[in-house]
C-alpha cells in the first residue's frame, strides 16, 4: 500500500462512506412514503437497501482505518424532490446508485496495481452496485419490456 496516494485515496473513502450514510436516510425515509397494495414488500426492498448501505458505509470506514486516518462524521447530499411515487423513488435511487458507482470506480483507479486489499474492496462494491442498479432498472421497466430502463434516459 505504500504506492497509492493515500490523502487522495482517504478522500475518496470519505466521500464513499458520506454516500452511503446518505443512502441509508435516504432508503429508511422512501420506505415511510410508500403506499397502497404493494406497500409491504417495497417498504421491505427499502429498509434492507438502507441496511446495505449502513454496511457499505461500516467498510468504508474500517478501510480509513485500516489506513491511520479518520473516517468523515458528515453525510452526503441528500436529494427530496418531493415527488414520492414509486417510479420515482426508484429513479432518484438509480441516480444515487450512479453516484456511488462513479466513487468506487474512481477509488479502483486510484489503487489498481497498487493495493491487493483496497482493489479488491472497489471491485467488489463496484459488482455489488452494478448488480443493485440492475435491480433498479429491472424494476423501472414496464411488464413485458426488455429493453434497459436506463437505455430510455
Amino acid at each position: 500500500m505504500n504506492d497509492i496516494d493515500k490523502t487522495h485515496v482517504v478522500k475518496i473513502l470519505n466521500r464513499i462512506l458520506e454516500q452511503e450514510l446518505a443512502g441509508v436516510v435516504r432508503y429508511t425515509h422512501y420506505s415511510f412514503l410508500v403506499f397502497g397494495f404493494n406497500r409491504i414488500p417495497i417498504v421491505s426492498w427499502l429498509r434492507s437497501q438502507a441496511d446495505e448501505s449502513l454496511l457499505h458505509a461500516q467498510e468504508a470506514g474500517e478501510m480509513i482505518t485500516l489506513l491511520g486516518e479518520h473516517p468523515s462524521l458528515t453525510i452526503g447530499p441528500l436529494l427530496e424532490t418531493h415527488n414520492h411515487d414509486i417510479a420515482a423513488i426508484l429513479r432518484e435511487s438509480l441516480q444515487a446508485e450512479s453516484a456511488a458507482l462513479d466513487l468506487y470506480r474512481e477509488l479502483l483507479d486510484a489503487t489498481s496495481g497498487k493495493s491487493v486489499t483496497l482493489e479488491e474492496y472497489a471491485r467488489k462494491m463496484i459488482y455489488a452496485e452494478e448488480v443493485h442498479a440492475s435491480e433498479v432498472d429491472k424494476m423501472l421497466r414496464m411488464p413485458g419490456e426488455i429493453a434497459t430502463f436506463a437505455g430510455k434516459a
